[in-house]
């Protein structure tokens, strides 16, 4: 039986994660780390509602067998890439770096395509050195998930996302343009889990498509 921490549990990809989670037999409890109470409810889950700018106040928190990193926002949300940054690469290392310090096992990023520490794209930049600084810490094993677009149900509207749910699956079915298809958070989720509950290498980078395997 595992114990599983999840960070982002409010997302997209992290609602579904907890739900996929709370229904696996071999995971025991998960603890749901998170700025507002998360809207699904279930025995197997503890809701822990923090301050994210006193994460380290809360080390305890961050200690079982497998950490699931589902945390981020938009720079429409954020307001400028500085304000970005704090949620999407400084709340996720403090996190990281505490589950290390607690010897949890394994951990799982949610990243983005393209990520890429020597990218012009300060999104894309900001990503890769997340993952690179992830790297650096001695988990025994790291699964990054690169995705394209995800797609799915969000308390907020997002106008390209909405765009781009409607366009990239209809260009992505034109000759090589297929593993750029919009994946779904559940589907992400899905992945996750299974990820999370079997087998692997120390460090594994899924792109794209391999998402969807």
């Amino acid at each position: 039986m595992k114990k599983a921490i999840v960070l982002g549990a409010t997302g997209l990809v992290g609602s579904k994660l907890i739900e996929h989670l709370a229904k696996e037999p071999t995971i025991e409890k998960v603890v749901a780390v998170t700025r507002r109470p998360v809207a699904y409810e279930s025995e197997k889950i503890i809701n822990a509602v923090v301050d994210f700018d006193g994460l380290e106040k809360h080390r305890d928190l961050f200690n079982g067998d497998v950490l699931f990193s589902c945390l981020g926002t938009t720079l429409k949300q954020a307001g400028s890439i500085a304000a970005q940054r704090v949620v999407d690469f400084d709340y996720q290392y403090i996190v990281a770096k505490m589950a290390a310090d607690n010897q949890v096992n394994h951990y799982l990023l949610v990243s983005s395509s393209g990520a890429n520490a020597n990218s012009k794209s300060p999104y894309l930049k900001m990503k890769g050195e997340l993952e690179d600084a992830i790297s650096s810490l001695p988990f025994k094993r790291i699964s990054i998930l690169q995705p394209s677009l995800l797609i799915g149900e969000r308390e907020s509207f997002r106008l390209a996302e909405t765009v781009g749910s409607w366009v990239l699956p209809v260009v992505c079915k034109l000759p090589g343009l297929k593993k750029y298809r919009p994946i779904s958070g559940d589907q992400v989720a899905e992945k996750m889990v299974t990820l999370g509950l079997s087998a692997g290498q120390s460090r594994e980078v899924y792109r794209l498509d391999e998402v969807f395997k």
